[in-house]
């Protein structure tokens, strides 16, 4: 049996086949938007496994593997075994002989990583606490329609050094862009737990105006992550200096674009002002999780295409 590829952190792809998943990407959300039909994956489903609440991670990829021809299985770990004591490696067994593809989102990396060790097919990483791969695929392919190659720019985050905050390091190595990356002090970022093998494409600023200057994308995401609520009124307090605001995206570049992965908290992590001005992109982003992820699903379960 052939081993499966799975995409549990951003640096399991190459360069090389990041580039040709954007264009894959373009070319199916050409099609869509044509209204043309396009089945490659007829006959195939997908199950998505969710032990974190989601709405634009459920809705992509159940829209985007039906838009293909397939269908997907929703399953939540307190409705299924999983939730009932059941070892993650007796349901990768079962679950990867009645499947195609599995999506999960979970807490820890350590649960996909021994679900993809014990499964037959592709694993795909929907959010855990350390990574959330698909996110920074839709936001780097966004980037690219609106501005062009990513290579060389330089990405401003501000707030929190979470999951999202360590796969965009995690991309700028593998794509050879400049992570300038702004958090109050003991939220800084920790390289081992984001995955990192070298220092060279981020740099770690005390204040945040520093980190925004000259950048191409300032980006950043709520305060209090998933799993941390307890924290919310300290942090609350401790980021109070970390909100996206207008003076913030002055120093940036004029023609900077403001991503979000959402659910935003306006007037906490950023203003009103600039989610919903006109340098946000927030909502061309949000839609691009879909057109990523149906690329994806393509590459992993049938492996580069020729139309």
């Amino acid at each position: 049996m052939k081993t499966p590829r799975h995409f549990l952190q951003f640096k399991d792809f190459s360069r090389a086949e990041f580039e040709y998943l954007f264009e894959r990407a373009h070319r199916i959300k050409q099609q869509f938007k044509a209204y043309q039909k396009y089945w490659p994956l007829e006959d195939r489903t997908l199950v998505m496994i969710f032990e974190k609440a989601s709405t634009r991670t459920r809705l992509s990829f159940e829209a985007g593997m039906h838009q293909l021809g397939g269908s997907a299985i929703y399953l939540n770990t307190r409705d299924s075994q999983l939730g009932r004591g059941e070892p993650v490696e007796d349901a990768a067994e079962v679950i990867s002989r009645m499947s195609d593809v599995v999506m999960i989102r979970t807490y820890e990396q350590e649960i996909i990583e021994r679900f993809a060790s014990h499964s037959r097919v592709p694993v795909i990483n929907g959010l855990t606490n350390e990574y959330h791969p698909c996110q920074i695929m839709a936001d780097i392919f966004t980037f690219i329609e609106q501005r062009g190659s990513i290579q060389g720019k330089t990405v401003a985050w501000i707030g929190d050094s979470n999951n999202v905050c360590n796969t965009w390091l995690q991309a700028a190595e593998v794509l050879d862009f400049n992570v300038h990356v702004s958090t109050p002090p003991g939220y800084e970022v920790e390289p081992e737990r984001a995955g990192l093998y070298g220092t060279d494409h981020f740099e770690q600023f005390a204040d945040p105006m520093d980190a925004t200057r000259d950048a191409d994308l300032v980006t950043t995401d709520v305060w209090t992550s998933m799993g941390f609520e307890a924290e919310n009124e300290t942090r609350m307090k401790a980021f109070a200096d970390w909100q996206v605001d207008a003076e913030m995206m002055r120093v940036a570049k004029r023609d900077a674009v403001f991503m979000h992965c959402l659910p935003a908290h306006r007037g906490e992590e950023v203003v009103a002002d600039v989610i919903d001005g006109s340098q946000s992109v927030v909502w061309e982003e949000a839609e691009n999780r879909l057109h990523t992820q149906k690329a994806l699903l393509e590459f992993l379960v049938l492996g580069k295409v020729k139309e």
